[in-house]
């Protein structure tokens, strides 16, 4: 069974940095796309970053410039760098992983940016 674990979430004032992982066990294949997304209160889930196994990245335009998406596709890990945080990035952070049509999600990590 798939799983999703992500890790690196916390409290963080405005214009700090972090660094979120994501780590998948369970799987004996290499995920086709692995991202982010995120879900503020009363919002919808938006998508953060994602990339694909051949290095492929798209991210959403509010974090251009600031966020950066990586992944080590051997040990099926992906990492968002996040700088220069601002309060409207906060949001439960979640990962998803993609194979053949299936979309696989983690069960988020609480970003908090607030002075």
């Amino acid at each position: 069974q798939v799983q999703l674990v992500e890790s690196g979430g916390g409290l963080v004032q405005p214009g700090g940095s972090l660094r979120l992982s994501c780590a998948a066990s369970g799987s004996t294949f290499s995920f086709e796309t692995m991202g982010w997304y995120r879900q503020a209160p009363g919002k919808r889930r938006e998508l953060v970053a994602a990339s694909t196994s051949t290095g492929t990245t798209r991210y959403g335009d509010s974090v251009k410039g600031r966020f950066s998406i990586s992944r080590d596709n051997a040990k099926n890990t992906v990492f968002l760098e996040m700088n220069t945080l601002k309060p409207e990035d906060t949001a439960v952070y979640l990962c998803s992983a993609v194979y053949r049509g299936t979309t696989y999600w983690g069960q988020g990590t609480q970003v908090t940016v607030s002075s």
